[in-house]
């Protein structure tokens, strides 16, 4: 009796405690301009409406952080300017600075993770996703190869929100 009630109570808390996330929302369109290293805007496909969007799960070097932030912006620039991509995000609610935030996909091409992948910027984990770990992974690859950012001739010293707390206009 005991193992009976033992495995209902089981089933009934995966059944209701399971809740299935906010399903995502996948929007088509292409790069009309690349603000920053984790910012560009886009017309959505089938509309005339240009939409700003901020890259989710990255810290991209301030442009002021010669020669990283600049090297950032080309990267994404290179990634997906003029092409077509896919947005996806779990709502269209805007940031202060009027953007969606969103995961961003070149064909099959996960934005983030080659910009990650590359030492062009870093890991956001202020908000966790269902690409954190990626994220976190293809980091730690860049940080071990040196790639850009983590290049030990010329690695960069402060992080973007260091930077930025320290460079207040």
């Amino acid at each position: 009796m005991r193992i009976k009630i033992v495995i209902v109570s089981c089933c009934l808390i995966l059944l209701f405690g399971c809740n299935s996330p906010e399903p995502k929302k996948l929007f088509s369109a292409e790069v009309t301009r690349v603000v920053s290293g984790q910012a560009v805007e886009v017309i959505l496909t089938g509309t005339s409406e240009v939409v700003k969007v901020r890259i989710e799960g990255i810290d991209a070097p301030d442009w002021r952080q010669s020669p990283w932030g600049e090297a950032a912006k080309q990267k994404l620039t290179e990634l997906v300017m003029g092409k077509p991509i896919k947005i996806e995000t779990e709502n269209m609610v805007r940031d202060r600075y009027n953007r969606i935030q969103g995961h961003l996909w070149q064909d099959k091409t996960l934005v983030s993770q080659e910009l990650i992948k590359s030492g062009c910027v870093l890991v956001n984990d202020r908000s966790p996703h269902s690409y954190s770990k990626l994220l976190m992974e293809s980091q730690e690859y860049a940080r071990l190869m040196g790639y850009g950012i983590w290049n030990p001739k010329l690695a960069m010293r402060h992080t973007p929100s260091q930077f930025r707390s320290m460079n207040k206009p």
